[in-house]
């Protein structure tokens, strides 16, 4: 084993003998902790498998394979400065393949590569920032509940959904959005620079998304094809594949370490399926 990796970094034996390995790493999900029962794409979950993928450098690429819908603003940036941070460490080449959807935070990671590209068909996009949730306060007169709610701080029950919409809350979260947005701008400028049109930040910064195709056109990504033509167009027919992430654990260890415990696993379990599933489907999947 030591004597096959010894011979890969001699460039003509390496070349002539051993095709050419790239690590992947598989970014698929949403980003961000969901609920006790599901975890998503996160640094701590994925810092292991990030670094094992950069320590192999024989080929002098790193591939990320994504497949996620966004998630937590704060988790898509810390990925992408850890990312980031490997590649200068190990000078190496990092390209983003998008699958199904690479869009608002699943965008965010994608940055991270110094080349994106993405099937014709492919959601690119969603640079904004978004928060949903629900008003109860009609639902809780009907059942005649009284809602008690004791703080100190005033702001401190700021957003309560069951009490009514206050102007001031929605300004606040308003303004803390706008700055997490302008970060996020800050990125796509960063890295993309000149690849896209200062005419066209308008519509790219709107929060739209758009196809593979479009987003070609828009600059937002650099090319068309899936991951393994464009690995196979960069270091040949016969390179290698070697994946990291998103392995699941053994089945037994699997539903032991995620069985819920009480009913608020339970329901914070179906609540952490509901959210994810309403952010693929934004995305029409």
């Amino acid at each position: 084993m030591k004597l096959r990796r010894l011979l890969r970094k001699i460039p003509f034996v390496g070349s002539h003998f051993a095709p050419p390995v790239v690590p992947v790493v598989k970014l698929y999900g949403v980003i961000g902790g969901i609920s006790p029962l599901r975890r998503g794409l996160s640094i701590s979950s994925l810092d292991r498998d990030l670094e094992r993928a950069f320590a192999m450098n024989s080929a002098g690429c790193v591939a990320l394979s994504v497949n996620s819908p966004g998630g937590s603003p704060v988790q898509s940036a810390l990925l992408h400065q850890r990312i980031r941070d490997l590649a200068v460490e190990h000078k190496v080449e990092v390209i983003a393949v998008a699958e199904d959807v690479a869009a608002s935070g699943g965008y965010w990671l994608a940055l991270s590569a110094d080349e994106i590209f993405a099937d014709p068909s492919s959601i690119i996009g969603s640079i904004g920032v978004i928060s949903a949730g629900f008003g109860f306060t009609k639902a809780i007169e009907r059942l005649g509940v009284d809602r008690r709610v004791y703080t100190a701080g005033e702001n401190k029950s700021t957003l309560d959904p069951f009490r009514p919409e206050n102007p001031d809350d929605v300004s606040r979260l308003a303004e803390i959005q706008t700055e997490i947005h302008e970060s996020f701008k800050g990125i796509v400028r960063a890295r993309r620079g000149e690849r896209i049109a200062a005419a066209n930040e308008k519509e790219i910064f709107s929060g739209a998304f758009w196809t593979g195709r479009k987003a070609l056109e828009l600059g937002i990504i650099d090319g068309i094809g899936d991951l393994r033509s464009v690995l196979r167009d960069r270091f040949g027919p016969k390179v290698k594949l070697k994946c990291f992430g998103e392995q699941r654990p053994r089945l037994f260890r699997y539903f032991r370490s995620t069985a819920p415990t009480t009913p608020s696993d339970w329901f914070d379990g179906a609540l952490g399926t509901l959210e994810v599933r309403a952010l693929w489907q934004r995305f029409g999947l």
